[in-house]
This record gives structure tokens, sequence and C-alpha cells, in this order.
């Protein structure tokens, strides 16, 4: 396989490397399991993936994608971005999941707060 000139590669936070197509969207060039200088970057996702992951923490919270945005303070697209699994929520998202589904009574109360 030859390398294009302007080939745009990513590695996502569920492990994929994908390519950055002209127009904006994405296409899986491979796994890091085939690329062992990557994996070690990758982030592990839970057990089923980062998209089964975002969609059971909302789930538990008994909201819609709405809602679930709302109180998060996220654009309901990127809800939908990561239970559809075009994107992988990373950073601090990945930690408010995480404090969301060791706590939620104490997120959802500290994210109420007004400032």
């Amino acid at each position: 396989m030859t390398a294009k000139p302007d080939l745009r590669l990513r590695l996502k936070a569920d492990g994929r490397i994908v390519e950055i197509l002209p127009d904006g969207s994405e296409r899986t060039v491979s796994e890091t399991s085939h690329f062992p200088q990557f994996a070690a970057t990758a982030a592990p996702g839970p057990a089923g993936g980062d998209a089964a992951y975002a969609r059971a923490i909302r789930a538990a919270a008994r909201m819609t994608q709405s809602e679930f945005a709302a109180r998060i303070g996220v654009p309901v697209e990127t809800v939908r971005n990561w239970e559809q699994g075009k994107r992988s929520p990373r950073g601090p998202a990945r930690a408010l999941l995480r404090v969301i589904e060791g706590a939620p009574e104490v997120a959802f109360h500290v994210l109420g707060k007004k400032h």
C-alpha cells in the first residue's frame, strides 16, 4: 500500500486508527493491535466498548439523551455520538462518566448547583 501525500491518520480513544477523509468523515484503517507502538497509548475502554459504556451510564440514570446531555452540560449530539460509537468520551468527559457511574446522586447534585 502506498501512502497518499495528504494522508491523515488519527488514533481514536477506542483503539481504532482512522483515516480522515477530505469531507471530514472517518474510515477505520486498523485496530491498534496491528500496531504495537500505538497499543500502549490507547485508552482502555470498558467491557463492551465506549458506546455501550456511555449508553449504560445514561440508562442507569434513567434519562433520555436530551435530559442526560442537559444535566452534564454537553450538546445532545455529543451523547448521540458517544452512544453510536462515532466518538468516544475523552479526558474530563470520561472522568465525569466514571463519577456518575460510581456516585450518580452526588454527581448530579453537584452538576445541578447554580454558580
